[in-house]
C-alpha cells in the first residue's frame, strides 16, 4: 500500500536497457505521464556508448536514471548483470543525476511482442528503445503505488545526500 504522506517525484527520468549490441534510452515528461522512445545508441564501443548516455543525461537533465537490471527469471543475477551494474557504476560517477537500478525481467521479450507486427531488421532498430520505454513505465508505475523510488540506488560523489 502507498505510503499516504509520499507524493510521486515530479521531474524527468530516463530509462536506459543496456545491451552488449545496443542500448535503448527513453524518457518521459516532468508529470511522468508520458515515456517515449529517445535513441538507440551502439554499444560495441562501451566507452563510447557511456559518452553518449553522459552526453543525453546533460540534455534531459534528468531527475533520476532508471537502469535496468538484467535477471533472470527465478531473480537472481543474470550474466549481463555484471556488465549492466559495472556501466551503472561509471555513469554514477560521470553523471549528477542519481542511477537507480531496476528489474528489467521480460521487457525486452514484451517489446519483441509490442512490435511483431515489423519485420526483424525493422524491429532491431527500435526494439531496445521499447523495451528502455518498458523499463522506464515499470519504474513510474512502482512510485506511483508506492510512493518510493523504484530498485536500487547507486551512491554518487554526485548524490551522496539526495533521496
Amino acid at each position: 500500500m502507498a505510503d499516504e504522506s509520499a507524493e510521486f517525484r515530479r521531474g524527468v527520468r530516463l530509462g536506459i536497457d543496456w545491451g552488449a549490441a545496443r542500448v535503448g534510452v527513453a524518457a518521459c515528461d516532468a508529470d511522468g505521464l508520458l515515456a517515449y522512445p529517445v535513441e538507440t545508441v551502439p554499444a560495441r564501443d562501451q566507452r563510447a556508448a557511456l559518452a553518449r548516455v553522459v552526453a543525453l543525461v546533460e540534455q534531459y537533465e534528468p531527475l533520476e536514471i532508471v537502469l535496468g537490471l538484467p535477471l533472470a527469471l527465478n531473480g537472481r543475477a543474470a550474466t549481463a548483470a555484471v556488465t549492466v551494474q559495472a556501466v551503472a557504476e561509471q555513469l554514477a560517477v560521470r553523471v549528477e543525476a542519481p542511477v537507480r537500478l531496476v528489474d528489467e525481467r521480460l521487457t525486452t521479450a514484451q517489446a519483441d511482442r509490442d512490435l511483431g507486427h515489423l519485420d526483424t531488421r525493422a524491429r532491431r532498430v527500435v526494439i531496445d528503445q521499447a523495451a528502455a520505454v518498458g523499463i522506464l513505465e515499470g519504474a513510474l508505475d512502482h512510485e506511483r503505488h508506492t510512493g518510493t523510488p523504484p530498485g536500487q540506488r547507486l551512491m554518487s560523489p554526485w548524490t551522496e545526500g539526495r533521496k
